[in-house]
């Protein structure tokens, strides 16, 4: 059974919390009126392996927009978007929605909040379950990519 990989984008590939704009990153401003988003053109290809390797949804409160704005700059395709309530939200109520979209399959889930709810929904589901938490003033990391990609090798064994 194909995994869901579900990448959230604020901390994650947008290390917002950093003090300044880490080196390989750009800043743009997608929504007027807010700050600079940070963005790493590298971030691309790690996106496409992710794509390769499961079912890749994002799983952020961007929704389309992440696809609209934000994957154009990383040349990557649009993907599947997980529905979340209207911004703001409780980071809690990710949590049914990315259930709704998982089912009973593998998951694996990247984001920079992991909740006490998330964590004991991974915890609690029967399928393998992996969360991967991102410090949101480091961003996302090659060992992110590699720890999910080895999850998901193993699966296949």
């Amino acid at each position: 059974m194909e995994p869901v990989l579900l990448l959230d984008l604020d901390g994650v590939l947008n290390p917002f919390a950093a003090p300044a704009c880490p080196p390989g990153y750009q800043e743009r401003v997608f929504f007027e009126g807010e700050e600079p988003e940070r963005y790493c053109v590298a971030h691309g290809g790690w996106i496409r392996e992710l794509a390769a390797a499961g079912e890749l949804w994002w799983a952020t409160g961007w929704g389309e927009h992440a696809n609209e704005r934000y994957l154009p700059l990383l040349d990557v395709e649009p993907l599947p978007v997980v529905r979340f309530p209207p911004v703001p939200f409780e980071p809690e109520l990710k949590v049914p929605a990315v259930d709704a979209v998982v089912g009973d399959r593998p998951a694996a889930w990247i984001d920079d909040n992991h909740t006490v709810a998330g964590r004991r929904w991974a915890a609690e589901r029967p399928a393998p379950t992996l969360l991967v938490s991102i410090d949101p003033a480091v961003g996302w990391t090659r060992a992110d990519v590699d720890r999910v990609l080895a999850w998901v090798q193993h699966l296949q064994r």
